[in-house]
């Protein structure tokens, strides 16, 4: 699908959240028209409103929507920093910087550490039992779903799948999955209402949700150290490499990271799969004629298709020319992955959904450079895999109705999407 809604670039307001509420052709035009005529173009920073926190005062923005802004931005973090706030428009206050400062939000030398450390936590052993993981909780979230699902596709099977696999990664109890769900939910949010009832106070409720899930891998963490058992918090707090190992609040934030970018993106993934998939009846057809030789393929063309991370910000630290415009040091840029995604100068046909797509260089997990997603051969993983049962199972499973979409401009979340088999 072209968009073909027409959009004067100088009415375009990427801050404003009643942007992010149009429907999803009108979005695409517009980042279309901005990529055309106004590729690096300023806005000022979103007003939070209704929040009793004191924000510090914050600039406005660059927003990159070409495919090869968005890849110099990447290749050079010595220029462009992720530590001011790689996951927010405007600076955080300290007492959230405390909580949302993981390996995302971090640069070199301490993220070269953070990455080294987690890296070495996912021995192969521990990837194969991943892997076990993953096939077990497919199957058993596909037979509760067909069984007494309630037909909610994204409650039923996307969020489900990809939290059990995560939490049973970290080592948390069952007890405790409805709690980081929710509270994962509240940090993407972007102020939702679904997530956010009126009158919450929408900064807090993201500091209380982040002090939440700090707290619990904290206690997790510190009775791992001396019972250690099979789960990649026992290897991350009991690995020392070169004398480095991570504290009890590095876990914390790995793991807040873990379970906001984990859960939240390949959920989102796979949703935007059923959609894709029941729109392009053709598409499926062909991936289903031959799944094993097209799944790699598709499945990154989901990831394009859906680019669950709609952007990610850096900061510069000193001054920069970037195709001809020139920036200063301490401006902020946001890398918009879903525009680049869809650039036409390097995707030909960006608006046809492809399963057998190749090449296809997108940035669904990120550009290239230190910042690449860690998660990302999970991630192909669970989509695979989950897409295998659940159409050997359900082979004429659709969506019905129209999704209900997150409001937001950070996730290109889906809440609802009722399905049929």
């Amino acid at each position: 699908m072209t968009p073909d809604s027409p959009w004067n670039v100088d009415d375009i307001n990427l801050s404003d959240l009643e942007f992010w509420r149009r429907p999803w052709d009108e979005r695409e035009a517009a980042f279309a028209a901005l990529r055309r005529d106004r590729p690096i173009s300023f806005y000022e920073s979103a007003l939070i409103e209704g929040t009793s926190i004191e924000m510090p005062p914050s600039k406005g923005y660059y927003a990159l929507t070409r495919y090869r802004d968005v890849a110099t931005a990447s290749r050079y973090p010595e220029v462009f920093l992720s530590g001011p706030g790689a996951v927010s428009q405007m600076d955080l206050p300290p007492e959230m910087v405390e909580y949302f400062s993981g390996m995302i939000s971090t640069d070199n030398p301490k993220h070269a550490r953070l990455r080294r450390i987690v890296s070495n936590a996912f021995s192969p052993r521990n990837v194969r039992t991943i892997d076990d993981s993953i096939e077990r909780v497919a199957e058993e979230t596909i037979t509760r779903a067909l069984d007494e699902g309630s037909g909610d596709f994204m409650t039923d099977i996307a969020a489900p799948f990809v939290l059990e696999i995560i939490c049973a990664m970290m080592g948390v109890p069952a007890s405790d999955y409805p709690t980081v769900l929710k509270c994962s939910n509240v940090i993407l949010s972007n102020g939702d209402r679904e997530y956010n009832p009126e009158g919450t106070d929408p900064l807090l409720a993201v500091l209380e949700a982040g002090s939440t899930l700090t707290t619990l891998m904290e206690e997790i963490g510190k009775y791992r150290l001396d019972n250690p058992v099979d789960d990649i918090t026992s290897a991350l707090v009991n690995a020392e490499i070169e004398s480095e190992k991570l504290t009890h609040q590095e876990l914390a934030s790995f793991f807040v990271l873990l379970v906001a970018a984990g859960n939240e993106t390949t959920r989102t993934a796979l949703g935007h799969a059923l959609l894709a998939l029941s729109d392009h009846p053709d598409q499926k057809a062909r991936l289903l004629s031959d799944f094993e030789g097209r799944i790699g393929t598709a499945t990154d063309e989901i990831v394009r298709w859906a680019s669950p991370v709609i952007w990610m910000r850096r900061t510069l630290s000193v001054d920069y020319t970037l195709s001809d415009r020139e920036l200063e040091a301490g401006d902020k840029v946001l890398l918009f992955y879903n525009s680049a995604n869809r650039d036409e100068e390097i995707f030909k046909d960006p608006y046809d959904f492809d399963v057998g797509r190749t090449p296809n260089d997108h940035y669904g997990f990120g550009a290239p450079g230190p910042h690449f997603c860690l998660g990302a051969h999970m991630a192909r993983r669970e989509i695979t895999v989950m897409l295998r049962k659940l159409y050997s199972r359900a082979p004429d499973i659709h969506y019905v109705g129209e999704p209900s979409r997150l409001t937001s401009s950070f996730i290109n979340g889906i809440t609802h999407l009722s399905y049929e088999y």
